[in-house]
């Protein structure tokens, strides 16, 4: 009982609340700037999640119908010629019948009801989750080309840069003309990157739209892009958390609850139900005026009972329970194997991915940046020629590419690991 008050508390709570946040927050995507706008929304508003409360919901109204005994029976019968009896003529007959199941039936059918719900409540936040991971990967992914836009831009101009040095040496005849040809093709290839970088912001915007179920194909805001915090991940507790909190897995738990709970119905179909009822059978006047005095309607208590006969119809269903059993017993473990060796694979791009952002951040791109001011330097003074300027200049374009996808890929796979452990790391 106190389960499914719960139930049907944590229902009005997700049928109202969304109301309510909604008419708290705003509905224009404009004002969606950091990660919590996105996941506020996409919790409010995304159809698949919507999909799995309802169907949450729809399963927490089987239980009242578990519980319930089936209707009661009710029969009229009406004689169309009276028959004339010692008691007087019969005219007409009403009879009243209630089935009872056999004892536990209606428990074990409302346990099975109630694990069913509490499964569905399971897939409903795991559902929540991977809504989660879309959103955090998607916006991820536009924080970092957000990102690349503007290292783009800024080698662009720094391009720009190098061909007025180059043209400038040219004019003074410091340099041959080759290397003016050279930085207005890097140049051009630079505004080709560019131009790339920013005709993808339409399909990854759309695609954050889609997660949202906004209708609206216009662009999304830029995102505002948080301070990277670098987190440390123990694997066994990221894998013991995962084996305890996966909602999914836990789902899997309330469906062998129920499969349980079937096996025992099973059971109950080899004893018969029992009907209680009553019959009340009206007798007309009679004609002898001295027996008139003994007419009387006559009440009857009846019970009955089906008679449960045909055994290996029972046997087939009590042996299909346990077989839903034995099968929900190899999904759950070939689920939590594939959900440990996914968390393994994230785990070790996870790590990777920081490893490699410590190298381009505190290694790599402070030595493509020495690297590029001392070839500029070089260069004016003619010691280097302009190929290995531009060199240096892709080698650090390059670096600072890798740093941004790096950090992108590292906050990508800790939302993953989030995802299949179902809690924050």
């Amino acid at each position: 009982m106190k389960e499914q008050l719960f139930l049907a508390v944590l229902v009005i709570v997700q049928v109202f609340l969304p109301s309510i946040r909604a008419s708290q927050q705003p509905n224009d995507m404009n004002n969606l700037q950091t990660l919590q706008d996105y996941l506020r929304y996409a919790s409010l508003n995304n159809a698949e999640l919507k999909a799995k409360f309802y169907e949450w919901k729809a399963a927490i109204e089987q239980i009242p119908q578990a519980k319930s005994l089936p209707d009661p029976a009710f029969t009229y019968g009406y004689l169309i010629e009276e028959v004339e009896t010692a008691r007087g003529p019969k005219s007409q007959k009403l009879q009243l019948m209630q089935v009872f199941p056999w004892f536990g039936t209606i428990e074990a059918r409302t346990d099975a009801a109630a694990a069913a719900a509490k499964a569905a409540k399971k897939r409903y936040d795991a559902a929540k989750l991977g809504l989660f991971f879309e959103v955090k990967d998607a916006f991820f992914e536009y924080v970092y080309l957000a990102k690349a836009v503007e290292i783009a831009q800024e080698n662009l101009e720094l391009v720009r840069h190098f061909e007025e040095v180059a043209r400038t040496k040219y004019t003074t005849s410091a340099a041959a003309h080759p290397d003016v040809i050279l930085a207005q093709v890097e140049l051009a290839k630079m505004e080709d990157a560019l131009r790339s970088l920013e005709e993808l912001r339409r399909p990854i915007s759309i695609r954050l739209v889609a997660i949202l179920n906004r209708r609206d194909l216009g662009l999304l805001p830029w995102p505002e892009k948080k301070e990277f915090q670098a987190v440390m991940l123990d694997r066994q507790k990221v894998i013991e958390m995962l084996r305890s909190n996966n909602p999914e897995l836990q789902a899997f738990d309330f469906e062998l609850e129920g499969a349980r709970s079937r096996i025992e119905l099973a059971k109950k179909r080899f004893y018969p139900d029992v009907g209680v009822g009553l019959e009340w059978m009206t007798n007309g006047a009679m004609m002898d005026a001295k027996l008139r005095d003994s007419q009387r309607d006559e009440v009857m208590l009846m019970f009955g009972l089906n008679l449960p006969i045909w055994r290996k119809s029972y046997s087939a269903g009590h042996l299909q329970a346990r077989a839903d059993l034995n099968r929900t017993l190899h999904e759950k473990k070939q689920a939590e194997n594939t959900f440990v060796a996914r968390a393994a694979q994230a785990l070790y791009d996870f790590e990777d991915s920081d490893r490699k952002r410590r190298l381009y951040g505190d290694v790599l791109i402070p030595k493509g940046e020495e690297l590029l001011g001392a070839s500029e330097t070089a260069y004016k003074a003619g010691a280097v020629d302009f190929l290995s300027l531009i060199n240096a200049q892709q080698k650090l374009l390059e670096f600072q590419l890798y740093y941004e996808r790096a950090m992108t890929d590292n906050q990508q796979e800790l939302a993953r690991l989030e995802m299949l452990v179902g809690a924050e790391l």
